[in-house]
């Protein structure tokens, strides 16, 4: 593959799987049967402060971003994308999905969000344009404490599911069959859209080990 067409390959990749991310991200919301960690913590915020859960996104994602400054962490395209992109879509989307309150029409549309969300976490960490804010967070956190990565998401996570379940996000079954099967779909996808390498390596920007950041944006 040419430099050129591994270039527009990797981008195409990166952009088409933050749009699908938010875009599934939202049908979570659709469905009403709970929400992915941060997800929870967007919802409960943008209840509290009237604002779209999008935009809650966007600016959680910058706040997080600012937090890697004092873990010395080193933002790429992907990176900075992944703030904008993927509240955006979320947005978007949610302007789009009819309300539903039928369990057998909310049950189809989670597990549908969930398996897009592994295809979509899939795609962008396989165009290697660096980590999302959040899961730059976690791995900057291992680097500092030397604990595990497993350790630091767990944390960061349960923290972040406590505080926005108390500001009225949702939890439910969807958290738990989300967090059961997020990693081995991602990890699927990973390998369905890897990017070959191009003909003339010159690298664009860096971006650790795909299979190091399966943590989510």
């Amino acid at each position: 593959m040419s430099t050129q067409r591994h270039l527009t390959r990797r981008l195409s990749q990166l952009y088409a799987g933050l749009a699908l991310y938010g875009a599934s991200s939202a049908m979570l919301v659709g469905a009403g049967l709970g929400l992915e960690p941060w997800g929870v913590l967007h919802q409960g915020l943008a209840e509290r402060t009237g604002l779209t859960i999008g935009v809650v996104s966007i600016i959680v994602g910058a706040a997080v971003l600012l937090l890697w400054i004092p873990l010395r962490q080193r933002p790429g395209l992907g990176t900075v994308s992944n703030v904008f992109v993927v509240g955006l879509a979320m947005d978007g989307t949610l302007a789009l999905l009819p309300e539903t309150s039928a369990l057998a029409a909310r049950i189809p549309l989670l597990v549908a969000g969930i398996v897009l969300n592994g295809v979509a976490t899939g795609l962008y960490i396989a165009a290697r344009f660096g980590p999302g804010p959040r899961d730059g967070l976690m791995t900057g956190l291992h680097q500092r404490t030397g604990r595990s990565i497993r350790l630091m998401r767990t944390a960061v996570e349960i923290t972040v599911v406590a505080t926005g379940f108390t500001l009225g996000g949702t939890v439910g079954v969807g958290t738990v069959l989300y967090a059961l099967s997020i990693g081995p779909l991602a990890q699927l996808f990973l390998r369905v859209f890897a990017v070959p390498a191009a003909s003339r390596s010159r690298a664009v920007v860096a971006g650790a080990r795909p299979e190091g950041a399966i943590l989510r944006p």
